[in-house]
């Protein structure tokens, strides 16, 4: 075969590969984004009966006939979404301000000091980064009823910023990369390390921060196993969105309005709005954070 046969041979291979590649990932994002739409079409649906009465889902209508906010009245109206919402934002706005210092702090230990037990400490920290957290949920939940903390928001915090320190693998690849010249010279001039952690590491380490951060907010605000146990079922003024959500179709008090799917599905979709608007506004510094922390680790 001559070179030109070879080339061709080669780019035909590739143009193959190509396609079955575009093949499978267009049927991924069919399988993913399918629920999220149907969820959002199920929000808008306020079909009714031959009686007037609003009806739940229908089998076979995938497309709502009718559609309108009436969903997003009743969740408002009719249920404590917006104290469950409030609550959900107070423990993440909290969390997210300790858990994103505490992160970046150990993060800037990890990559910029150097001490006896900092390599066991790292291989300590991958390993007990493989184990989901849920695993000490109930060792948790005694601990915290042993305090008389349970079934309240500071327990939540408190759970959430507890562990955040074992997050700080990405912070540490991206602090690897900034020069010791730097805290060196600062430390020349008689700067304390937190010093150095507050105007120099910090100023120049905005995408990381902004990863952090968003990491740090986004898992209370869609956690539920925690919010469930620590909460309870009964403290209804207490309960996350997840929790809240979760007791509208399934829990004790569970009513039997056919319509409630709706209404839960409007609730979902209020739920998602925040985290969508915070990613597609910081998309841009949440990749570089991504990026330039797994350079080195």
């Amino acid at each position: 075969m001559t070179k030109v046969g070879k080339i061709k041979s080669i780019s035909k291979t590739n143009k193959r590969n190509a396609i079955i590649i575009y093949i499978v990932l267009t049927i991924l994002a069919i399988i993913w984004l399918y629920p999220i739409v149907w969820i959002v079409l199920q929000a808008f649906r306020t079909e009714v009966n031959n009686l007037g009465q609003p009806v739940g889902i229908i089998v076979g209508h995938y497309f709502p006939k009718k559609m309108g906010l009436s969903n997003f009245h009743r969740l408002f109206t009719e249920t404590q979404f917006l104290r469950w919402f409030g609550n959900t934002l107070f423990v993440s706005l909290f969390t997210f301000v300790i858990s994103t210092f505490l992160t970046l702090s150990v993060a800037y230990v990890m990559s910029k000091l150097k001490f006896r037990m900092r390599k066991p400490f790292l291989n300590i920290a991958l390993i007990l980064g493989l184990f989901p957290g849920f695993m000490s949920m109930i060792a948790i939940y005694y601990i915290l009823k042993a305090i008389n903390l349970t079934q309240t928001l500071f327990a939540l915090i408190l759970v959430y910023s507890a562990g955040a320190g074992l997050g700080f693998y990405i912070g540490k690849g991206f602090f690897d990369v900034i020069p010791n010249s730097l805290l060196e010279s600062a430390r020349l001039d008689g700067a304390t390390n937190f010093q150095i952690l507050i105007k120099i590491i910090l100023p120049l380490s905005k995408p990381i921060i902004i990863y952090t951060a968003l990491m740090a907010f986004t898992g209370p605000w869609m956690d539920f196993i925690f919010a469930r146990v620590i909460l309870g079922e009964t403290n209804t003024h207490l309960h996350t969105v997840a929790v809240g959500l979760y007791q509208m179709i399934y829990g004790s008090q569970t009513s039997s309005d056919p319509n409630r799917f709706t209404v839960f599905a409007a609730g979902s979709v209020m739920v998602a709005l925040p985290i969508v608007v915070l990613f597609f506004s910081m998309q841009k510094y949440y990749i570089e954070g991504v990026t330039a922390g797994a350079v080195k680790g």
